[in-house]
């Protein structure tokens, strides 16, 4: 469950912009700034580098929930607060019914089998889905998102490959549509950041807007005076 002041701002790291010793550094800066997530998203980082920078980051995050792109293994391992699945990642469904778990902490397969979880008991791990249509929306809460990113809304060289921008349009029918909440992304800046809260999204993801920020501190409390 997500009980957050809207809008939910989240930094998402560019893959292989910098060095693990940098990338922290500026994890931990953007953190400080008052970002709400952290995703970690580089995914050409072996596993062990990437366990490192999430342990570092874990440990570094001020009040910043980390979550993990796609590696649940790394995400669990290194205590971070959730997993964010891309569309050509682990199933939603998989990692939901794996990580159902009763109040005492015990995972209970179909079989009966039991087996303890290593995140805690309180429901706070989050998985999150990355879509790119109402549909593609529709199904990954259907399967147990708890949260999802939707985009591109604004044209953006990173989210080129999955086509035209969907526009604010769109992204208001994805959020009237499902009963989590919606993170816009792609493109967004300080200027059109206010057309994504107004189509009733629930936060900005961004990668550029805070990782090439100079004053990252002026980014957040600019994002965060925009309400619906």
């Amino acid at each position: 469950m997500i009980d957050h002041e809207i809008p939910i701002l989240c930094y998402v790291t560019a893959p292989a912009a910098a060095s693990g010793s940098a990338l922290a550094e500026k994890i931990a800066a953007v953190s400080a700034a008052g970002v709400d997530w952290v995703q970690i998203r580089e995914k050409d980082f072996p596993g062990r580098e990437l366990a490192a920078l999430t342990r570092e980051a874990v440990a570094r995050r001020s009040a910043a929930r980390i979550i993990v792109n796609d590696r649940l293994d790394v995400a669990v391992t290194e205590r971070a607060g959730g997993v964010h699945l891309g569309e050509a990642g682990l199933p939603v469904a998989d990692v939901a019914k794996w990580v159902n778990r009763c109040e005492s902490g015990v995972v209970v397969s179909d079989q009966g089998a039991a087996s303890q979880f290593p995140v805690p008991a309180s429901g706070d791990f989050l998985i999150g889905a990355s879509c790119h249509s109402l549909e593609g929306a529709k199904s990954a809460v259907r399967d147990g998102a708890d949260y999802i990113f939707f985009g591109p809304v604004f044209a953006t060289p990173s989210k080129a490959k999955f086509g035209e921008p969907q526009g604010p349009k769109r992204l208001a029918a994805v959020c009237n549509a499902v009963p989590v909440p919606v993170l816009a992304i792609g493109g967004i800046t300080l200027e059109n950041a206010g057309e994504c809260i107004a189509a009733e999204a629930a936060g900005i993801a961004a990668i550029r807007l805070f990782q090439d920020a100079s004053d990252p501190r002026h980014v957040v409390s600019t994002l965060k005076s925009l309400r619906r």
